[in-house]
């Protein structure tokens, strides 16, 4: 199926107010609420919205620490490469794991209260990890800009 300008539109606003009502949805797409509830309802179904979510704000969480781990594993051997998969999706503090071209095989996202914090991480579960042969990690000072939107 090739998106329309009218389902790009409704994923627009979807990503920006994932709780907005059928009605106030219609309204700003310029369809009838019974038109846009069927192409939402195409749009899941095929796929294009995977999930609705609820971002919670790290801060008020008490996770306000951002660390960015590269990794780089003994080998690129499949089993070790789906070993290490399987055990880092274990990790709650993990919110993200990109496989990578270039030095780091792996770069995690992880979030941690405070340095103390991240050092318990690093030590009851990333160092390990299996296969790990460096470990490299960067805390961000501050987050420039942050979305979760795809350019539709």
């Amino acid at each position: 199926m090739s998106l329309d300008h009218t389902d790009r539109r409704i994923l627009q606003v979807l990503q920006k107010q994932g709780r907005i009502s059928n009605a106030e949805l219609s309204e700003q797409v310029n369809l009838s609420a019974s038109a846009c509830h069927r192409r939402v309802q195409r749009l899941e179904a095929d796929g294009y919205i995977r999930n609705y979510v609820a971002l919670l704000d790290a801060r008020k969480m008490n996770l306000p620490a951002t660390v960015f781990v590269e990794i780089t594993l003994q080998s690129q051997a499949d089993e070790l490469l789906d070993a290490f998969e399987k055990a880092v999706a274990r990790i709650p503090d993990v919110l993200e794991c990109h496989l990578m071209a270039g030095t780091a095989d792996y770069i995690l996202k992880v979030v941690a209260e405070n340095t103390d914090d991240f050092a318990r991480i690093h030590r009851q579960h990333l160092t390990r990890l299996p296969g790990v042969a460096q470990m490299q990690s960067s805390f961000a000072l501050r987050t420039v800009f942050k979305t979760t939107a795809l350019p539709v």
